[in-house]
């Protein structure tokens, strides 16, 4: 990819999440995950980003996530947006 691609979508509020997706050397999609409910949640927050970005069909990008306790609508929505963002950009 020559050129360098990104888009987020949420905000760092409380209840909320910050999603961004930037486009990445190489072909496998990357995951970085900060929550401060990851003890209890992590892992049905990363299934959520993980099944959006599978549907997505999206590979080579880096997924940037910062959760401030949202609930699994509101990621869902929040990957959505910045997915879309992302392919507006391509």
């Amino acid at each position: 990819m020559s050129a360098h691609i990104s888009a987020l979508a949420g905000t760092l509020e409380s209840n909320d999440i910050l999603i961004t997706i930037s486009s990445a050397d190489g072909g496998a999609n990357s995951v970085s995950l900060s929550s401060i409910v990851i003890n209890q949640f992590g892992p049905a927050i990363r299934a959520v980003i993980d099944q959006c970005l599978a549907s997505s069909g999206l590979t080579g990008v880096e997924v940037t996530v910062q959760d401030k306790g949202a609930l699994e609508c509101t990621i869902k929505a929040r990957m959505e947006t910045a997915i879309a963002r992302y392919k507006e950009k391509m």
